[in-house]
């Protein structure tokens, strides 16, 4: 099945770079390009990729108010975001994967890195970036405003099952469904049939919004460092 790809950058030469670089895979194809958050929302849903990259930073509506747009759309539940960052420390990484973003990558990874990050986050996966830290988002959660423990969010997790909270902390941790079925001695397909029960009853989108609820919901507390 192709990977449908829809690039949102401000600078028309990156767009064409990614667009080099997507359609030359078998199993990718760019189906449309946005110039700004506005045209990045519209063009969405015009041909409703499976993935947008999406750049935070473009003039008028930015990236996070557009990504925002994308994911409250029911009619766009299917897709997901990835944000693009200038830097691997942004600011606005904890809002954007608040927002809905499956996830983030720098601009100046790899190519492989940029298409290992389509891939992942069409198949429905967290995706942080490769060279960052597992604890990344929770650093990012401390930042946010005030402690970042959500109470609500807290008394929702009534709704798991223990095991369901015992994955869900390992997820929050940046584990993989294999390293989590390693630690837990059960079958990946086991795990992930517990994380998807997990989002069901949270209403997480993805994986990446089961991690931010973990931190704020405080079952899982940011790293010190």
């Amino acid at each position: 099945m192709t990977i449908r790809v829809l690039l949102a950058d401000d600078q028309a030469l990156l767009r064409s770079a990614f667009r080099v670089l997507v359609d030359s895979e078998p199993d990718m194809e760019v189906v449309g390009e946005a110039s700004d958050g506005a045209e990045a929302v519209r063009v969405t849903a015009e041909t409703m990729p499976d993935v947008v990259l999406m750049d935070i930073r473009m003039p008028g509506t930015d990236g996070l108010a557009a990504t925002r747009r994308i994911c409250d759309d029911p009619a766009l539940s299917a897709v997901r975001v990835v944000m693009l960052t200038t830097f691997e420390v942004d600011e606005y990484v904890v809002q954007s994967l608040r927002a809905g973003a499956s996830g983030f990558l720098g601009k100046g990874s790899e190519p492989e890195e940029l298409l290992g990050a389509i891939r992942v986050a069409a198949a429905g996966e967290a995706l942080l970036s490769p060279v960052a830290t597992k604890g990344l988002i929770a650093r990012f959660l401390a930042q946010g405003e005030g402690p970042g423990i959500d109470g609500a969010r807290s008394t929702r997790l009534d709704v798991l099952t223990g095991r369901e909270r015992e994955v869900l902390v390992l997820v929050g941790g940046g584990h993989s469904n294999d390293e989590i079925a390693d630690r837990l001695d059960v079958s990946p397909l086991t795990v992930k049939t517990h994380v998807n029960r997990a989002m069901a009853k949270l209403g997480a989108r993805d994986r990446a919004q089961l991690v931010v609820i973990a931190y704020e919901s405080g079952l899982v507390r940011p790293r010190p460092h």
